[in-house]
């Protein structure tokens, strides 16, 4: 093991007076730093001295590296908008459309594309798609990190749910938790890998985050989260699924990274509005570099909360299949809000954030919701480059939250719900079926990005609420 090197020793070396000093003194203290000889260490210390910006996207270096370049200039403004192509125009609010034409304005901004179930959101409109380059927006994430649609398909008939209504209520109330903060209790928590990866511990905002995360596990939050059992329809022989065209139960779930990530996605825009001054009309939409080390802590928290989500729809349905006593024959699962890197059709490379909207690649299965009387449909994606290989996430709002409980009652939902034979355990007046865009008149504005294979209608939903 080396002897302990000093600042002096950094300082013969040709690090400039300051916090690079004590940053790459500290990191030689972790394990892996600390076998290297003196002499190895001394050669690595030369290694980022002589070029920091290629350890900007290492974890390890990214804090010495970025504090060895000047500091960059914070105030940016806007550039001409790049055009984009937009879907169902005609359902999309005005608001929306002037988030998308702000994001477009974008320094960093390549392409850009606007969904038909799009409404108004902070920074990138739900329903935006944004690819940019080489930095990642926060904001154009979104809050719910990594937010996803889960279908699973039972070899059930369908008269399961009719009969068994009230069993199948049960089962729902005893195996899910709802609520904004909504925790298990101490001796009811779940468990999965996802609670061991490294970057709770290698990033330094997540180090405190892991109790709560392992807390919340496998519950679901408020607002249009659900789990709910219905019908499945499959109509495509062709589905890719391995069903033959017909009936059966489904079981779908939508929920996302939990606190987990909230926290990291308020935590990084603080940061971004910082370190990246926008005009006040786009100051939501300010982003990190992903040459830099809060974009690669960004990043690296963006993809731990990404599948986290993805254990917490997994803890659900293992806990709701166990109690069924049945395998699914099937599984689709997609999400949203989330930022990936990949290769544009003019051959750029980008990273495309999808804040509301789904993936929809070539040969990319998904799942659009409707509302809790219109169904869902199962789709694949046609790889379209107008919209950047991407189709909508859901029906879309029609109403605000608040105008949804304003002009809505209790009594109306209660009876539109019963129409549909749909029975639900708690939910609200914001979330009713009436507040929601109509969901044929969104699929028909993207029939050149998605085919259908099937649809799933429901029957028996939980959301948060008694």
């Amino acid at each position: 093991m080396a002897s302990q090197l000093r600042g002096n020793d950094l300082r013969q070396l040709g690090f400039p007076e300051g916090r690079a000093i004590g940053l790459a003194l500290a990191q030689l203290q972790r394990k892996e730093h600390k076998r290297l000889t003196q002499a190895e260490q001394l050669a690595l210390l030369g290694r980022v001295l002589a070029n920091p910006t290629t350890f900007l996207a290492d974890l390890a270096w990214s804090h010495t590296a970025a504090a060895l370049l000047p500091a960059p200039s914070r105030h940016i403004a806007l550039a001409e908008r790049k055009p984009y192509a937009t879907f169902g125009a005609d359902y999309i609010e005005a608001g929306a459309i002037h988030q998308m034409e702000t994001a477009m304005k974008l320094p960093v901004t390549l392409a850009g594309a606007l969904m038909p179930d799009a409404h108004y959101g902070y920074g990138l409109p739900i329903g935006g798609v944004l690819a940019t380059d080489n930095a990642v927006i926060p904001y154009a994430v979104g809050v719910d990190i990594s937010c996803r649609m889960a279908l699973s398909v039972f070899d059930l008939p369908a008269k399961f749910l009719a009969q068994r209504t009230q069993e199948v209520g049960k089962l729902l109330l005893d195996n899910t938790r709802f609520g904004s903060g909504r925790a298990w209790e101490r001796g009811q928590r779940l468990d999965h890998a996802v609670l061991a990866d490294d970057a709770f511990r290698a990033v330094p905002f997540l180090k405190n985050k892991l109790d709560k995360a392992a807390e919340q596990l496998g519950t679901s939050g408020s607002g249009n989260h659900f789990v709910e059992f219905g019908l499945v329809d499959i109509t495509d022989p062709a589905n890719d699924l391995g069903l033959p065209v017909g009936q059966y139960v489904g079981l779908l779930s939508h929920s996302g990274s939990r606190g987990l990530g909230a926290s990291t996605a308020n935590h990084y825009t603080a940061l971004a509005m910082e370190q990246c001054m926008l005009p006040a009309e786009a100051k939501h939409l300010a982003w990190l570099g992903l040459d830099t080390e809060t974009g690669q802590e960004y990043w690296a928290a963006m993809n731990l909360a990404g599948d986290y989500a993805s254990a917490c729809h997994n803890q659900i349905y293992r806990c709701l299949a166990k109690a069924l006593v049945d395998k699914p024959l099937a599984k689709v699962e997609n999400h949203h809000n989330f930022a990936w890197r990949e290769t544009l059709a003019d051959g750029r490379a980008a990273v495309v954030h999808r804040k509301g909207a789904t993936p929809a690649g070539a040969g990319v299965l998904g799942i659009i919701p409707g509302s809790m009387t219109a169904p869902g449909f199962i789709v694949r994606g046609r790889g379209a480059a107008a919209s950047l290989a991407s189709a909508s996430h859901g029906a879309g709002r029609l109403m605000s939250r608040t105008r949804a409980k304003a002009e809505l009652g209790e009594a109306e939902v209660r009876q539109h719900l019963a129409a549909y034979g749909v029975t639900l355990h708690g939910g609200g007046l914001d979330e009713a079926p009436m507040a929601y865009k109509n969901i044929h008149q969104v699929m028909a504005s993207q029939l050149d990005l998605v085919d259908v294979l099937g649809s799933f209608t429901p029957k028996i939903v939980r959301m948060d609420g008694a």
